[in-house]
């Protein structure tokens, strides 16, 4: 697609350059060989290994792109961008449904050109901050070619679903129904530091399995479905290119090994795991493109979930939950591609298989929606906005902070971290009135209600040149703030989540004693783990913890759970021949739009042009115009039709379509004629008639009832009646005017 409308923009001439943005280094390689392969002439150049060449279409990350717009090229002497505003007319945004907005917004806001965003997500699921990138209303796009569309169009290749229903990763292993040599191996495991010693579980959850617990028999049963039922090539001998979508690293790593043990001749070569663990990750993808050319089997962990595009994936395996709607319908996606010749001469592609080994498709059935991820703004940002939050506080309540220390840290951290914001970085550029504003220290002695939402919407997340120490302790500082946050807000729920937090904090810190700087603090370490430490506690009280624990946190170990592997026999419930769950249908107010934006652009469609030019309609007219709106909601189009007419409360179709197309101006004057050349009427009265004109050709119709409302009542307080009191037969004349341009439906001629 992105082929396609560059080609027509660049013949057109409409564009010179153009920019394709993805967000890995394999999408820019996939689209540049495509661009290659498909529109040579474009000299498309890829900004990741060829930062000096020039071309017409260049591809790059949007991490490269940030920094070099901020580089000079190497030959202008004075100091040239390499990439000025209007350096190119195109920005085509690939996977336009991630975050992209929030993340690399400064892009798209600097370079003067138009946007096009390209996602093979749901509608309803792409991110709303890309909506607002492109001025839409959240849900409705530009347009929209549905999976199903694209399958009857013989555009895409559909799936057909199996699911497996294995005990282990549907019920977890309980102990009990162990075998006797089964339960010998299970008191003889080394469970780790998370079972006390001397004692055993009685179960492992479904939630274990595959993440730390790896039992042979439940992947054993995984590799021999695929490679029984999955697809084959080589008329049959060998098993078409699959994905196999793993948990972890770990849990990768023991499905190719448990593959290799079965067979030992493919060892090393036919299954491979390619995840950012993987040396040399960008290779195996490139081989694994090619289609005879082995890995065959594709062992992923998140690298191939998104937007790869190997035409000759014909399986696809679910060896892990997925809970994101967005990520799920991007997997699904891996296996759509056409492939001709798949199967040999004349047999294409006519499917992918779809293997569920973890019950995805019954969560999503059951959850349509998913589960959304939390706040995804960088640490930095949200650690910048909780303090513009808390100082808000103690400035407009000064009670909360008597001595004005904490008032007087909050306005210092906060101007340093803005002060330290280069003015010539082209993010801060942006939004530089802003940041001199802020750059100043006085102004942070009395932030006003506009200030911090400046703050918070424009300031928070811009590039600043202070030092910040490690994670842990920021992460620790956020801790302390949301609880600052929750004490002023009242939020008990929220405070007693995070105090939780701080106490388990300070119990794993008393283990660490043979450290100087926390033996120091081992009598307040103590204190935080009693209930009367938490008494009456200050804002001040909070802040004194934040600064005494922020440099311990470094030192608690990061736990890392035991990996147990197991030999249980495992048992397959059943298998399921499904369908693929529903993709989004059109929703009522993507409709509307479509028809908003249809009727608008077809004025000049028979019955349209009809309607605004206040001429009768047949039955047989209108019911063209009713067919044409019923096509553009697709198999749901009479009942969104239906649906939308209900919710306009108009009469008719005819009435519903006149309301958003108007009345034209020619028709409503003509109509109105006697009014206005009646010169008996008063400036005011005419200025009535006039405004009824108007109203007319924005709305298309209007009740009687609308006279009484704004803006005519604006022109007199007692309505109509008081302002042609006495001429009593000229507004009952409107009256029958008005009545008269509803839409007229009339017989057609037997």
């Amino acid at each position: 697609m992105a082929i396609a409308l560059v080609d027509a923009l660049q013949r057109a001439g409409w564009v010179k350059r153009v920019l394709f943005l993805a967000d890995r280094v394999s999408l820019v390689n996939q689209a540049c060989n495509a661009f290659k392969a498909h529109l040579p002439e474009s000299s498309p150049v890829n900004l990741v290994t060829e930062k000096d060449t020039e071309g017409r279409v260049y591809v790059c990350t949007y991490p490269t792109m940030m920094g070099m717009i901020d580089e000079t090229r190497s030959d202008s002497g004075g100091g040239q961008a390499r990439f000025g505003v209007g350096h190119f007319d195109l920005v085509i945004i690939d996977e336009a449904h991630r975050s992209v907005y929030q993340k690399y917004g400064a892009i798209f806001r600097y370079f003067d050109a138009l946007l096009v965003g390209l996602t093979a997500t749901p509608r309803d699921e792409v991110d709303r901050n890309t909506y607002d990138l492109f001025d839409l209303e959240p849900g409705v796009p530009t347009d929209a070619y549905e999976l199903e569309q694209a399958v009857a169009d013989g555009f895409l290749v559909p799936p057909r679903v199996q699911q497996v229903d294995l005990k282990f990763p549907r019920e977890g292993i309980d102990y009990e129904q162990l075998s006797d040599e089964e339960k010998a191996q299970w008191e003889s495991l080394d469970w780790g530091d998370d079972v006390e010693p001397g004692t055993l579980p009685d179960r492992v959850n479904a939630a274990a399995i595959n993440s730390w617990l790896f039992n042979r028999d439940t992947v054993d049963k995984v590799l021999q479905h695929l490679m029984e039922h999955g697809h084959k090539v080589d008329g049959g001998d060998r098993l078409a290119k699959a994905i196999i979508f793993a948990r972890n690293h770990e849990h990768a790593k023991f499905i190719e090994e448990r593959f290799n043990h079965h067979y030992p001749h493919h060892a090393g070569q036919f299954a491979r795991i390619i995840d950012n663990y993987a040396k040399y990750p960008q290779s195996l993808i490139d081989d694994f493109v090619q289609k005879d050319k082995a890995p065959h089997i594709a062992i992923s962990v998140d690298m191939l979930d998104t937007g790869i595009d190997v035409p000759e994936v014909a399986n696809l395996v679910f060896f892990k939950p997925v809970y994101s709607k967005i990520k799920f319908w991007q997997m699904i996606g891996r296996g759509t591609r056409l492939c001709p010749g798949l199967f040999g001469p004349e047999d294409d592609k006519p499917d992918f298989r779809v293997f569920d080994f973890c019950f995805n498709f019954d969560f999503f059935r059951e959850n349509p929606d998913g589960i959304n991820a939390g706040d995804s703004a960088p640490l930095g940002t949200r650690l910048f906005r909780a303090r513009v939050q808390l100082l808000g506080h103690v400035q407009t309540h000064p009670e909360l902070d008597p001595d004005a220390a904490l008032r007087g840290s909050l306005a210092d951290g906060l101007h340093g971290e803005v002060a330290a914001m280069n003015r010539e970085n082209f993010i801060v550029r942006m939004h530089l009135e802003a940041v001199e504003r802020f750059q100043e220290r006085g102004v942070w002695e009395r932030l006003s209600e506009g200030d911090r939402e400046t703050l918070q919407r424009e300031v928070a997340g811009l590039p600043s040149e202070i030092a910040h120490d490690d994670i842990e302790s920021r992460l620790f500082d956020l801790t302390a703030l949301r609880m600052q946050l929750a004490l002023v807000e009242a939020d008990e729920n929220a405070f007693e989540q995070h105090r939780k937090r701080v106490v388990e904090i300070a119990s794993l810190l008393e283990e660490k004693a043979t450290i100087p700087v926390v033996a120091a603090q081992l009598e307040y370490l103590a204190a935080i783990q009693e209930s009367a430490f938490w008494k009456g506690i200050s804002l001040a009280g909070l802040e004194e913890l934040r600064l005494r624990l922020r440099g311990l946190v470094t030192f608690l170990d990061r736990k890392k759970r035991t990996i147990v592997y197991t030999d249980f026999k495992d048992e397959v419930l059943g298998v399921r021949e499904g369908e693929v769950v529903s993709i989004p249908k059109m929703t009522g107010v993507q409709y509307e739009k479509k028809v908003n934006d249809y009727l608008r652009q077809h004025l000049d469609h028979l019955v349209v042009r009809r309607l605004r030019s206040n001429q009768p309609l047949t039955a047989m007219d209108l019911k063209g115009l009713e067919t044409t709106l019923v096509e553009i909601g697709e198999e749901d189009g009479e009942t969104l039709l239906s649906a939308l007419l209900a919710r306009s409360e108009s009469p008719s179709l005819a009435h519903f379509v006149r309301s958003l197309v108007g009345l034209d101006r020619t028709a409503a004057q003509a109509a109105f004629t006697q009014f206005l050349n009646d010169r008996s009427l008063t400036p005011q009265q005419i200025r009535f008639v006039e405004m009824v004109i108007d109203q007319l050709t924005a709305r298309g119709v209007m009740g009687a009832s609308a006279l009484y409302e704004p803006p005519f009542s604006n022109l007199h307080a007692g309505g109509p009646d008081e302002l042609f009191a006495g001429r009593e037969n000229v507004i009952n004349a409107v009256f029958q005017t008005l009545a008269s341009l509803e839409p007229r439906v009339r017989a057609a001629a037997g």
